[in-house]
């Protein structure tokens, strides 16, 4: 049997007489005497009906694998897990969703690697599936692409799942009765496909195609349409090149395309979690990227995008107009990127773009670069003696730049949710939520229940929320995340007492805990590090081995 460069992996699984009892029980899976000559290629799908961003994945893993198949390549599906951020939001189950982020990749990387991939193409549909997968493809640095499993469509009345969420709050106040908060739940999520506006899946959706591990245009297409089901095809058609050519994900995920992934997030006004996500990302491939990274580009870098949650549009609404690849072409020409990354097409950005259209005239989704909504960066990197080693904000500016107020501090977000539900959480209060960070939730949960709360509540421009967790891609309103070091290190966020005055200033780029050094001291000298929440199991492992948010809350940092 040939052994070239593309079966590099392959060829010690199953050629030569030793093997045999391998390629017996390959046969037994659907190989035949050719395939065994064929670089075998891995394909990651995140299927599971556990949430309705990845129910129709492994339709999409067949398509793969049709397009692998008709390459001259040998596909062969597999199943890493995923968990749903949605449903979980608020309860106890929702500490498992970063630490799923490891799961992932260090699935990925355990079966590619034992069953002797020579490529991996990836398929995610969730938050934490999709810088999952990139990390384990990283790992591995073998040919490798990555397929989004695409956007839901709207729901009634041009709803989301952040409706929903929202709604509670609504019903909390009088303002929305038990029958249309019903009618929102019943209608909201119309079937397959990640959150509909830029939240974070659709964040690293659009993040990961302009590093350039996906095809253009993965990022955006509907969950269900003809151009989801080719992008699969075309992908699976694309490994051959890269393994031909032995492309792999280091030569793709430089620094440079880390900094073209930054700037489109920040033009789509992303999610806060691109933050720790590109980071962690950019440190499994062996690239350092830093919050401070995210400073130096947001000081030039616009937001142009009218995308939910600050604005009004959805994802399948910018689909309709031509998705990002107009938006990267427009920031190419602008000089804001590095149009000489190569990408999984072979190519690089600039000859990807260089057809690319321009918008339809008269569309208002995407505003041109010189009329922003907000000149400079949303993800604002804040410091100062709450946040010594670095707090992520995200201020469009819509929301004011500064806030000061008086801290109400909760231990855990239940005890912050129900407080504002029950109206304890008034104007000019800055809800202060901690013990929640990696290693002290353990798990960083997102805190889009206690958000949306306050929106719903009619309180979004008159109270701030700060905490160690981290903040859904639906989150909005004066919201402040990842506060580093974390209440349980004994960060400054642990010594915060009720009636505390709190100022964040986003132009200063600090945030501020109104008590002298003196008492800052004397506040730890006295402060004890709680019990930890959970002794045995994965939530106990992943608090041990956890990095901080500040490096991207990492599991294998030696």
């Amino acid at each position: 049997m040939s052994q070239d460069s593309s079966r590099k992996y392959s060829s010690k699984i199953v050629d030569g007489t030793a093997q045999a009892p391998s390629r017996s029980m390959l046969r037994a899976v659907g190989f035949g005497d050719e395939d065994f000559k064929r670089p075998q290629v891995g394909i990651a799908s995140t299927w599971s009906m556990v949430t309705p961003c990845n129910m129709h994945i492994n339709d999409l893993a067949e398509e793969v694998g049709k397009g692998v198949d008709s390459a001259g390549a040998k596909s062969v599906i597999y199943n890493t897990i995923t968990i749903s951020d949605g449903i979980s939001m608020g309860t106890e189950g929702m500490k498992y969703s970063l630490v799923s982020r490891e799961v992932i990749a260090d699935s990925i990387e355990a079966v590619s690697a034992c069953m002797g991939h020579d490529g991996i193409i990836a398929i995610g549909g969730c938050d934490k599936n999709m810088p999952g997968c990139l990390m384990g493809l990283a790992r591995l640095n073998r040919p490798s692409i990555f397929v989004y499993g695409g956007t839901i469509l709207p729901g009634e009345n041009h709803t989301d799942i952040v409706s929903v969420f929202e709604a509670v709050g609504g019903h909390a106040t009088g303002d929305i009765p038990i029958t249309e908060l019903t009618k929102i739940e019943k209608t909201a999520i119309p079937g397959p496909g990640s959150c509909g506006g830029m939240y974070t899946a659709n964040t690293m959706a659009s993040a990961i195609e302009a590093l350039g591990m996906s095809l253009p245009n993965s990022s955006a297409q509907n969950a269900v349409s003809d151009s989801k089901k080719q992008d699969c095809i075309n992908a699976g058609i694309a490994i051959k090149h890269l393994l031909d050519n032995d492309i792999k994900p280091s030569d793709i995920m430089t620094k440079k395309a880390f900094e073209n992934a930054i700037t489109l997030i920040i033009t789509l006004g992303g999610s806060t979690n691109a933050v720790l996500h590109l980071i962690a990302m950019a440190d499994a491939v062996g690239v350092e990227v830093t919050l401070d990274d995210f400073v130096r580009i947001g000081e030039r870098t616009p937001v142009i995008s009218d995308l939910r949650p600050s604005g009004k549009y959805l994802m399948s609404e910018l689909i309709e107009i031509g998705g990002i690849q107009p938006l990267m072409k427009r920031l190419l020409e602008a000089g804001l990127l590095h149009g000489d990354c190569l990408t999984v097409t072979g190519n690089t950005m600039a000859e990807n773009l260089a057809n690319v259209a321009d918008y339809p005239h008269g569309q208002d989704i995407i505003l041109p670069l010189d009329k922003p909504i907000k000149k400079d960066s949303h993800l604002v990197i804040l410091s100062g003696n709450l946040a010594p080693e670095g707090a992520v904000s995200k201020i469009t500016g819509k929301e004011g730049l500064s806030f000061t107020g008086t801290a109400k501090v909760y231990d855990s977000e239940e005890q912050a949710f129900e407080a504002i539900i029950n109206g304890n959480v008034v104007a000019n209060d800055v809800v202060v939520i901690r013990y929640e960070g990696p290693k002290g939730g353990p798990g960083m949960r997102e805190m889009l229940s206690p958000t949306s709360a306050i929106m719903g509540k009619g309180l979004g421009d008159d109270v701030a929320l700060i905490t160690d967790g981290r903040f859904s891609g639906g989150s909005r309103g004066f919201v402040v995340g990842h506060v580093t070091p974390e209440a349980y290190e004994g960060g400054p966020i642990a010594l915060v007492k009720n009636g505390d005055a709190i100022t964040i200033n986003a132009e200063t780029r600090e945030m501020t805990l109104d008590i002298s050094d003196e008492e800052m001291r004397a506040r730890k000298q006295s402060w004890q590090k709680p019990a930890p929440r959970y002794t045995r199991g994965l939530l106990a492992k992943y608090a041990k081995t956890v990095s901080s948010a500040s490096t991207g809350a990492v599991t294998d940092k030696p």
